[in-house]
């Protein structure tokens, strides 16, 4: 989860997101070539007293600076276009949950059980326990089993809502009368804390999303429980 004075990423928690981690370095690397170049090149045009009284064109120069770019361009694009292609694929997944939006709360079935369903709702300030966190803990958190592919699928009841978990590197939105899906493996175990990130009504900022990531094990035992 984000802490104070947190400027970066999220720490990864999944593959996915380690990959984002790399491709936003890799870009920011180009990004920050590009600035000192052209800073250097318009501190070397402000400060020089050169003069060409006959350079009417530069055939040279002019391929340089188109040709340049484009293979830059090359270099962001052919990394993206694999990321994005990574983030769609759908692995076998070991288990399938669904989420629901509803102004202001969330819902979650575990497909592959039956009668396990529950409504997560945020916990108010005033209930909260001192090691809780404000605004972003719920009653009902969602349990995954670490190391194993996850599939959700995601909708809504009523307006547009977007599920989201920073540090696993997902974000998709849920539209009423339409069921989008996305995949993820957790590979480590925690709380991972996300938010609502579609614009979707007076409470929108108080429907936060907490998965707790264990151990296969332990996640059957906590299925027998909720079952039974």
């Amino acid at each position: 989860m984000a802490t104070w004075a947190n400027l970066g990423l999220q720490d990864s928690s999944s593959p996915l997101m380690e990959q984002l981690n790399f491709f936003h370095d890799h870009t920011l690397l180009i990004l920050t070539m590009i600035t000192i170049l052209v800073g250097y090149i318009m501190g070397m045009l402000m400060f020089n007293k050169f003069t060409n009284r006959y350079l009417l064109h530069g055939q040279t120069i002019e391929i340089i600076w188109t040709v340049l770019p484009a293979i830059i361009l090359m270099f962001i694009a052919f990394p993206s276009l694999r990321l994005l292609y990574l983030m769609d694929e759908i692995n076998t997944p070991s288990i399938t949950l669904k989420s629901v939006g509803h102004q202001w709360y969330w819902s979650y079935e575990y497909s592959d059980f039956l009668n396990l369903e529950f409504d997560s709702y945020m916990i108010p300030t005033n209930e909260l326990e001192l090691s809780g966190f404000r605004l972003l803990d719920v009653d009902n958190r969602v349990v995954l089993p670490m190391n194993n592919q996850i599939r959700v699928l995601v909708t809504a009841t009523d307006v547009l809502h977007s599920w989201t978990v920073p540090s696993l590197g997902v974000k998709v939105d849920a539209t009423p009368g339409r069921l989008n899906q996305l995949n993820f493996l957790i590979n480590r175990p925690g709380l991972f804390f996300g938010q609502c990130s579609e614009i979707c009504g007076a409470n929108h900022s108080f429907m936060p999303i907490v998965i707790e990531s264990i151990p296969m094990n332990f996640f059957i035992k906590w299925i027998t429980s909720m079952t039974n």
